[in-house]
């Protein structure tokens, strides 16, 4: 199928081609369906038809099945037979055993290459996310990322934030004054906060070097798109962090990308497995925030593919952005699965040969009901299809295979060694130190000073005025009013002469009586 990923077969025999147009791919798509229903499989097609158009792609391993796409399928295999006659039965003639070019990834550095960003880049708001902060803590956290950039403090990793927390709580009463209330018991919890997300591995998602995107979008020697794989199993102990960090892959995307329109082919597909982990509990700001990114990020090229149970996971907003559609079987035991059931038949284009919902119900391991978008973006009449066996290996590789692949990966090396540059926590510990030796240097100086000098330092000074008599009580008044105003007046210039303002004008100053000499 020129320009097409082939899907699987339709029609009444399962003999006519199903595809996805690549010109419509940045459109974005659904691959929903109960456990065990071939959501992972369908996957593997998608990203495989991808990889072999010369379109990179992004996913995660929830289950460390798909690392099996590093290596082609084989005759062996226990499924060979039922594969092969699937292919036939669906017309796929040139059906064969391949591999795809494989890059891994991994958050802990244990079965890919290391990934990271800074604080910096991750922001505030998908931080305060990550951490699960209340309005207040948030509040707070932005002040921390504004005084970074102004105090010139780097945010790179977490023990940049946590010491600059630090200074913010031991300073809290003087940035009250500009910033609004500063509790300290507020800065407290985020700092709990932060240890949770350390404790579980987080700690590693921050630093340098940070995650260059070029590296997500390479092409191998033949012109084949890189299939980007983040080692995810163990990631989902910490569903927050994983769906956190993908959504923040998203955001970098939209925003350093530049804009496309629309290509013939995406220039990068994501797929978002587990996509109601993003918006449980999701706060509404972060929901606008992921319907924006879906509404825009097609403009720059980009793909996005949310891989979930049932579509009520993903808000209507989103969901209407999706325009290409795979659903897998829907369990409907109880009355909400039926309504879900209906909804999401509902959300289909109808086909007079069957019922939608009931073909949802019906539809066996490995088929599904599908959707894509035909010319000028119209979503084409739902169809039955039979999905495709895929050409890699269904399964995980060995521990071996994998070192295998990394060692001879273009990644080995780049990604592997964390830097430590100067940043918040250096910084501020340097002023600590500084203000330590001052205070030392204070109390040795006291201490050296003789008991007159001490007596001296301590006492007031006598300024040789008398005071005036109650006859002189009038002129000793407007004395006092002039004394005040000039020095008043005094303080003020010596002020603006410390200022900006005042350097400016001793600048020009000393400019203009240098250039006359």
């Amino acid at each position: 199928m020129d320009g097409k990923i082939f899907l699987g077969g339709g029609g009444p025999d399962y003999g006519v081609a199903q595809g996805l147009d690549l010109k419509y791919a940045n459109r974005h798509g659904l691959i929903a369906g109960a456990t065990g229903t071939g959501k992972t499989v369908t996957l593997q097609i998608l990203a495989q038809g991808f990889a072999e158009a010369g379109v990179p792609v992004f996913l995660a391993d929830v289950k460390g099945d798909l690392s099996g796409m590093a290596k082609p399928g084989s005759a062996d295999h226990k499924l060979h037979a039922a594969f092969t006659s699937r292919a036939e039965k669906i017309g796929l003639t040139d059906y064969e055993y391949r591999a795809c070019p494989v890059t891994f990834w991994d958050l802990f550095g244990e079965q890919g290459h290391p990934v990271r960003t800074t604080v910096a880049e991750m922001g505030p708001l998908l931080l305060s996310q990550l951490l699960e902060l209340t309005e207040a803590q948030e509040g707070i956290l932005n002040i921390a990322f504004r005084l970074s950039d102004e105090e010139g403090l780097p945010l790179l990793d977490l023990k940049d934030l946590q010491a600059l927390l630090v200074w913010i709580g031991e300073n809290g009463k003087s940035l009250s004054l500009r910033y609004g209330n500063i509790s300290t018991a507020s800065v407290g919890a985020i700092q709990r906060r932060l240890l949770v997300i350390e404790n579980q591995g987080g700690a590693r998602l921050f630093g340098e070097p940070a995650l260059d995107l070029a590296d997500m979008m390479r092409v191998d020697d033949q012109g084949r798109g890189m299939v980007n794989i983040l080692a995810a199993d163990t990631l989902m102990a910490s569903p927050r962090l994983y769906s956190t960090f993908l959504l923040w892959l998203l955001s970098e995307l939209f925003e350093e990308l530049p804009e496309v329109g629309d290509p013939d082919k995406p220039k990068l597909v994501f797929f978002f497995d587990e996509a109601h982990l993003l918006f449980d509990d999701a706060p509404k700001a972060l929901v606008d925030k992921v319907e924006q990114v879906a509404r825009l990020i097609r403009s720059k090229g980009v793909g996005v593919y949310f891989i979930t149970q049932n579509p009520a996971d993903v808000p209507e907003d989103v969901l209407g952005q999706l325009g290409n559609r795979i659903q897998h079987a829907l369990r409907a035991f109880t009355a909400r699965d039926r309504k879900n059931l209906r909804l999401a038949a509902e959300t289909y284009r109808e086909n007079p040969a069957f019922d939608t919902e009931e073909a949802i119900r019906e539809v066996g391991v490995g088929e599904a009901v599908t959707s894509m978008l035909m010319k000028k973006g119209v979503p084409g009449v739902v169809e039955r299809t039979l999905i495709r066996p895929p050409s890699s290996q269904l399964g995980p590789i060995t521990p071996a295979e994998r070192k295998a692949i990394l060692a001879t990966s273009d990644m080995a090396g780049k990604y592997d060694t964390p830097l430590d540059r100067k940043s918040a926590f250096e910084i501020l510990a340097k002023r600590a130190e500084e203000a330590a030796k001052e205070a030392e240097q204070a109390e040795e100086r006291a201490e050296e000073a003789s008991p007159w000098e001490r007596e001296y330092n301590s006492a007031r000074r006598y300024s040789g005025s008398r005071v005036g008599r109650s006859t002189a009580r009038q002129t000793s008044s407007r004395r006092r009013s002039e004394d005040t105003l000039t020095s008043a007046m005094g303080e003020a210039v010596i002020k603006e002469l410390k200022g900006t303002t005042g350097r400016r004008i001793v600048r020009g100053i000393l400019g203009s009586l240098f250039k006359g000499r």
